[in-house]
């Protein structure tokens, strides 16, 4: 990985992106919602820095999500970055992003989650070292086979511009690292994830976060569009909060995001903000397998979205 400095101007205009983004998803969200509102919650950070929680609650689409901003600073790197990246040991840094999860009502709707967020780790005497990351998946209850293909067709349509096998490389990524070990399945049919990207150089790195952050909407908004008028059953929403333990599962056991920003000493209501208004656990439980629910399990692996008939 390659570094060089980066200017004041720079490190501003990404946060005016970063802001303008978390606007323009909550006001596509509202829009599609058609009912719920987000309400915003300033807060600041001892360290240094602070951010804004949008939160929906109880809309007529979204039973709870939030859209968070952050710009935050600290004297020292914490362990859940350091451990793979000792270099940045005994560096400050700050750290600025936008960061969702949206949970709707319907299990025919998915649980969608995104981040694109922007690192500078500086010490004195040394170049800084700064880099990019983010991605966004998607958490279904029950797969509807067109909607995974068009979301990774917009993943995959975002990603052509920066390089024929950046959307293969970041889809495998997105599929690694959203497993949970211990039950052996993907939380999800995925996305993309991408870190420590800087090797393009600055514009064409932020250009890439800027096509990610933008892209959510392109890929979520006709999904909910599509669904959102469809009837459930009580036995779906049992299944749903049921799936959504897993979500809550990879978040305390795997999420390097919650990591970081406890480690840190993040606004502990912003960072699991993540977290399901309701899910609920079964000892045990092994849906059949053709059934409608054990039918989710054939779909939580590493599956060529794109190219499925």
């Amino acid at each position: 990985m390659t570094s060089s400095s980066v200017t004041d101007v720079q490190i501003n205009t990404v946060k005016a992106f970063l802001l303008q983004l978390q606007d323009n998803i909550c006001q596509a969200l509202a829009l599609a919602d058609g009912e719920g509102k987000f309400t915003e919650d300033s807060w600041v950070r001892e360290e240094g820095g602070g951010g804004r929680s949008r939160v929906m609650s109880k809309g007529a689409v979204i039973e709870q999500g939030g859209v968070n901003f952050s710009h935050v600073f600290g004297s020292q790197m914490p362990p859940s970055a350091t451990a793979a990246r000792p270099e940045l040991a005994g560096r400050n840094f700050q750290a600025m992003g936008v960061s969702l999860v949206i949970h709707p009502h319907s299990p025919l709707i998915p649980t969608s989650h995104a981040n694109v967020r922007f690192f500078i780790a500086e010490k004195e005497g040394e170049e800084p070292i700064w880099w990019f990351g983010g991605g966004f998946d998607l958490t279904p209850t029950y797969v509807f086979k067109e909607d995974a293909k068009h979301w990774h067709q917009v993943a995959k349509d975002l990603c052509l511009p920066f390089g024929e096998q950046v959307y293969a490389k970041y889809k495998k990524w997105c599929d690694e690292y959203f497993y949970l070990k211990h039950r052996n399945e993907t939380r999800g049919i995925g996305g993309l994830f991408f870190d420590d990207l800087n090797e393009w150089g600055f514009d064409q790195s932020f250009a890439f976060m800027q096509a990610v952050g933008n892209g959510f909407i392109d890929g979520y908004v006709p999904i909910i569009e599509k669904r959102k008028a469809l009837p459930f059953t009580e036995r779906e929403r049992q299944f749903q909060l049921y799936r959504r333990g897993r979500y809550v599962e990879f978040n305390l056991v795997y999420d390097r995001g919650t990591l970081f920003g406890l480690q840190t000493g993040g606004r502990t209501e912003s960072i699991l903000m993540s977290m399901p208004p309701l899910a609920r656990w079964e000892y045990d439980y092994q849906p059949p397998p053709d059934s409608p629910e054990g039918n989710l399990y054939q779909y939580l692996r590493a599956i060529d979205w794109v190219g499925i008939d």
